[in-house]
């Protein structure tokens, strides 16, 4: 039964992306609409490439700044010091 109801779900999912897909690339509506939307898309994947971009800049901070306090508290045991 579950099994039944995810096939057609595949199903109606991919005739419905089919149906857009031949809509936005076969009819002469569909092609001016994505000339209208193609720059916002461009604009939305620049925007998340420089997101993405900060997120790993901040992770490799986050690395360094991670590795430099095991450094420091590992020299500190090494010297036997005892810091509260």
């Amino acid at each position: 039964m579950v099994r039944d109801s995810r096939t057609l779900t595949a199903v109606l999912g991919g005739a419905v992306l089919g149906g857009l897909a031949g809509y936005l690339f076969f009819t002469d509506r569909g092609r001016q609409m994505l000339q209208r939307v193609e720059p916002a898309i461009e604009d939305f994947a620049r925007e998340l490439n420089t997101f993405r971009s900060t997120i790993q800049r901040a992770v490799d901070v986050a690395s360094d700044s991670w590795g430099a306090l095991s450094d420091t508290t590992g020299a500190d045991r090494a010297r036997g010091s005892n810091v509260h």
